[in-house]
């Protein structure tokens, strides 16, 4: 159980965020918070770092087996951190199996529209070190200075999960509404909504899923859901540097669909769009170090790909 101490910064923090939240997105200047100039290819290449994170964690964590035991030389790198199976129903199992093998597909594996095959890439594809423990996790409320008694540990029990599991597809869904104006070709904007359409409807199911758990608590703390998912938030935006682009399940009503509303299910801006990061705010999230150029978190030795080096080699952090 959550010390007297930790559950006053919870309620501290809660309170704190919602004026924040009624603010109208602000953003830092450019170039920060500017997309990175690049290909179609470099941009999905970018892309498949996300991709192979989703996918390495929603198969390790539901069947305890990742891409390349069940697509043998699909991707080629270093097997995840600390992967290990979550302690989770049939019901939610079968949704974490069934969107990892998708994210299999959207890598080259089968399907006919994939990305490999669309932009001639050579497998196996390099696949960037990544830390899955359950202390890459909990060390991200280091951000907002929220310190958790015991750890967080995001496979212990669903509702743990799905708050830690719902920004993979997420973020890629924010990713690909970010590049979509500038991917030229047919296909490969397709190819672009295609995946964007599939991970929003993933997001939706979890959000669903964190939506009806909403007042249950996650053990061992008395904080639910709602409470969790509010501090969530605050650390991707202010990890990511360039305004809100992510919002708790019960928001103030200017932040509600048509100021109505206090229910947010389905996080979205005030016209109700898909909020967009950028490349390098990913990489702040991700890295959990606020510094695009700082590999750490999720992502220990950096993403692969041309695009990330030109984020280092120009060191826009």
């Amino acid at each position: 159980m959550a010390t007297r101490s930790c559950l006053c910064v919870f309620l501290l923090l809660l309170v704190a965020f919602q004026p924040t939240m009624t603010m109208a997105n602000p953003v830092l200047p450019s170039p920060r918070c500017s997309p990175v100039p690049g290909s179609n290819k470099e941009k999905f290449l970018f892309a498949l770092n996300l991709h192979i994170y989703k996918a390495e964690l929603f198969l390790r964590s539901s069947v305890g087996c990742g891409i390349n035991d069940i697509s043998p030389g699909l991707v080629k790198g270093p097997a995840p951190i600390g992967a290990t199976l979550a302690d989770l129903d049939k019901r939610t199992r079968n949704f974490f199996e069934e969107s990892g093998l998708a994210g299999m597909d959207i890598s080259g594996s089968d399907r006919s529209m994939a990305m490999a095959n669309i932009l001639l890439l050579k497998t196996p594809i390099p696949m960037p070190l990544l830390d899955v423990r359950p202390q890459a996790y909990a060390k991200y409320f280091d951000a907002i200075n929220v310190t958790l008694k015991p750890p967080i540990n995001v496979y212990a029990d669903v509702n743990s999960f799905v708050v830690a599991s719902v920004y993979a597809p997420y973020h890629i869904n924010q990713y690909y509404a970010g590049i979509m104006p500038s991917i030229s070709g047919h296909r490969e904007r397709e190819l672009a909504a295609g995946i964007a359409l599939y991970e929003a409807a993933s997001y939706g199911v979890l959000r669903s899923l964190l939506n009806d758990a909403a007042n249950s608590t996650v053990p061992p703390y008395t904080s639910t859901v709602v409470n969790f998912t509010s501090l969530t938030a605050q650390m991707t935006y202010q990890l990511g540097g360039c305004g809100v682009k992510d919002e708790p399940l019960i928001v103030p009503p200017p932040l509600g669909a048509e100021k109505r509303t206090t229910t947010n299910v389905i996080a979205a801006d005030a016209n109700s769009l898909v909020y967009a990061r950028t490349e390098r705010e990913f990489l702040r999230i991700l890295f959990r170090t606020g510094n695009a150029t700082r590999p750490g978190g999720l992502f220990p030795c950096g993403f692969e790909g041309k695009l990330y080096h030109w984020i280092l080699a120009l060191k826009q952090s």
